[in-house]
């Protein structure tokens, strides 16, 4: 198949929401065992971080800042799982629509323009990074996770949070020739991330050096927004600051993906 080709439709008004069908219809053949993991994640890591890890951290030093572990380091994964869910969207399915089922050059055989492909599929992704999340949220309420109904506003910040990921990685995807540039991505930027975004304890107590390096990562501000509103006490100048970074990130991303969506699918 060839790396690219032409197309002389422009792009029609709705024309994304056939992209984003054709997503939501391939999706119908495999949401049970989707639903299903998304259900056991959460309880895996409350089981084992949260009460398992958290009764230890609780005992010995009462907490982290005054908050019992469980409360500290669930809002952080809550952020992390927006993360990871975003970055499986985006890799694979990326790259096979483009080099192995040919999906995108499908849709361009239709009345259906660049713009349509990537913002139909940035809504499904959206969509996966949305129900994730609610149902970590959900899972995590019953055991207590949470201090206050502000969590509720952690829904929007989390799926900005992974979208921040999400609209980046489609950029980089859309580049690769082989699949080795995502192991790449999984193994030196997500697991670094997961473990230094101050999920697990405060950035501060990170080297001086290297607390910068966390401060500029989409998934620092979703976890220190997260932790504001899950909490009961929002700063919510902090984290407007940190909506605004997430958002400024996404546009970033967004012209890029564009850009290289437009150089690999279009002549």
């Amino acid at each position: 198949m060839s790396a690219s080709v032409s197309t002389a439709h422009p792009p029609t008004p709705a024309a994304w929401r056939a992209v984003f069908g054709s997503w939501v219809t391939a999706y119908k053949r495999t949401w049970r065992g989707s639903i299903f993991g998304r259900f056991l994640s959460p309880l895996m890591f409350l089981l084992s971080l949260g009460l398992g890890l958290g009764s230890l951290v609780d005992k010995s030093t009462g907490g982290v800042d005054g908050v019992p572990y469980l409360q500290f380091v669930v809002p952080g994964i809550l952020a992390a799982q927006s993360m990871w869910v975003a970055m499986g969207e985006s890799t694979y399915p990326v790259m096979g629509a483009i080099r192995w089922n040919a999906k995108y050059h499908a849709m361009l055989a239709t009345p259906v323009g660049i713009d349509d492909v990537l913002l139909g599929h940035l809504i499904y992704v959206a969509m996966q990074i949305t129900g994730a999340t609610a149902i970590f949220i959900g899972v995590a309420a019953m055991f207590g996770s949470f201090g206050s109904w502000w969590v509720l506003l952690c829904l929007p910040i989390t799926v900005l949070t992974g979208m921040a990921f999400a609209v980046p990685i489609f950029a980089f995807s859309a580049k690769q020739e082989t699949d080795s540039g995502f192991n790449i991505l999984f193994r030196f930027i997500m697991t670094p991330l997961f473990l230094f975004s101050g999920i697990f304890f405060p950035v501060s107590q990170l080297p001086v050096f290297m607390r910068p390096i966390a401060w500029v990562m989409p998934l620092w501000h979703g976890v220190q927004a997260n932790r504001s509103l899950a909490l009961g006490s929002p700063d919510f100048t902090a984290i407007a600051g940190h909506t605004a970074y997430l958002l400024v990130v996404i546009a970033v991303g967004g012209w890029l993906a564009r850009r290289a969506f437009t150089r690999r699918l279009v002549v």
